[in-house]
């Protein structure tokens, strides 16, 4: 068998996974391969799957499978299985999954080249090694050219009891801060104006070098300053190192995006304590109202039917949102993940309890996305054309997170490109998206 020279990435799970995908695609690249849209056209096929709840390793596994049918009704002559779920469970997967032809965990990307040579002389590679490490490479971007995501950590040390990440990642360790600078760089003078600095905790981001100082506001000012860069927004950012310094950088530099992702799970102390989330109530309030008086946007993330989470303590949460009126907010349902601290808690929420809480949570958010979008009509924002088609387009704000938030619909009379920046006046709102028309 030869070397392919196809290949169809499927990237599952967050973005931190997809920067990881456009490496894999990188080195590929530089190996001759090209990608294709289409696995069927695919002589390499790469699921770089994601192993953080329940519902994620179903789709992995599902996924699997339906690539692996392109083995007798495409041109599929390798198949790959790389990322979390394969660093979580290697030997498992290799057992039941006979179709795969290779697997490879997060800490051997750098082998990922080797590791298809391997399997193109026969043999049936798992490399899910413990050493983890931090490898550049060119990228292949799979978001459109104009908007990139940076990563700029990896690993966790928070040790939430719920979450399975430094099981998979390993400890925190943040990047380079000169190899963060070259690569934005790098990306905004091809084209990303839009650059999102992602990791699993960013506004940790330098405690683990000499002299441990967060050094996140410092490089957001270095990253945009660059003079390519439009706009630049962080996300997931740990509350209890969300400092006012870090809140003055948002708020007073025009091209960073005023705009703040809290994952905040939940607000009664007693949940906080058990998930083993740092900070209390009082400490998550007094944020807020920091965020709120520097007109920052928020966007956190809750957990419903964590173990022992009773009726009085759900509704303390809905109380809480009630009032916060976050400009977004996502939920999930409690997912016990082995070797989790959580996993052997007693008083485990029932499935059925977890889904109604999930949906009035969700409900009530709705009516409040609702009202923040409605504002929001009849002023005037700077939007990041996405795509533009018979004199429709679709774009964001700085409010508007790539993947994760609604869109502006407005019209326009000349037809902007993907990647213009335009005004447009807000003329209607719903829950999730805005209309327009461009000015």
């Amino acid at each position: 068998m030869k070397f392919p020279k196809t290949v169809g990435l499927v990237s599952l799970g967050c973005s931190k996974n997809r920067v990881d995908s456009e490496i894999l695609l990188g080195m590929l690249r530089e190996k001759g391969v090209e990608a294709v849209a289409d696995p069927a056209d695919a002589e390499l096929i790469v699921v770089n799957t994601c192993g953080f709840i329940g519902p994620a390793k179903e789709e992995s596994i599902e996924t699997i499978f339906e690539m692996a049918r392109y083995k007798d009704s495409g041109r599929c002559l390798l198949l790959f299985v790389t990322g979390c779920l394969t660093q979580r469970y290697p030997d498992e997967l290799k057992a039941e999954m006979p179709e795969v032809d290779g697997f490879l965990g997060v800490n051997d990307y750098p082998r990922f080249i080797e590791a298809i040579e391997q399997a193109v002389g026969g043999a049936k590679p798992l490399l899910a090694g413990a050493k983890a490490q931090f490898f550049e490479s060119p990228r292949v971007l799979t978001t459109p050219s104009h908007s990139a995501y940076v990563k700029i950590s990896d690993g966790c040390d928070n040790r939430c009891a719920y979450c399975a990440i430094p099981l998979i990642r390993g400890g925190y360790r943040s990047r380079p801060y000169a190899d963060i600078l070259r690569e934005c760089a790098r990306l905004s003078e091809a084209g990303a104006s839009e650059l999102t600095l992602i990791a699993q905790d960013t506004s940790r981001y330098g405690s683990d070098f000499e002299g441990g100082k967060l050094l996140l506001p410092e490089l957001m000012t270095e990253v945009a300053a660059l003079p390519a860069v439009h706009w630049l927004r962080v996300l997931y950012c740990y509350p209890d190192t969300v400092t006012e310094r870090l809140l003055d950088t948002v708020a007073g530099n025009p091209k960073i995006a005023n705009y703040l992702d809290l994952p905040l799970q939940h607000v009664n102390d007693e949940m906080l304590r058990r998930m083993n989330r740092r900070g209390a109530n009082a400490d998550i309030r007094r944020l807020i109202e920091l965020c709120r008086a520097r007109d920052i946007a928020v966007r956190t993330t809750m957990i419903v039917g964590f173990p022992g989470e009773t009726d009085a303590q759900f509704d303390e949460l809905l109380a809480f949102v009630r009032q916060a009126r976050f400009a977004r907010l996502g939920a999930f349902a409690y997912s016990p993940e082995e070797g989790t601290a959580a996993f052997s808690m007693k008083d485990q929420v029932d499935e059925d309890v977890k889904r109604e809480r999930l949906d009035r949570l969700m409900t009530l958010q709705q009516g409040i996305s609702l009202e923040f979008n409605e504002a929001r009509v009849g002023k005037t924002y700077e939007v990041l054309v996405g795509a533009s088609e018979g004199g429709r387009c679709v774009g964001r704000t700085q409010l508007e997170a790539p993947e994760v938030d609604g869109s502006v619909l407005f019209t326009a009379g000349r037809i902007p490109a993907p990647g213009e920046y335009v005004k447009v006046k807000i003329t209607g709102a719903d829950a999730y998206d805005l209309e327009g028309e461009a000015l």
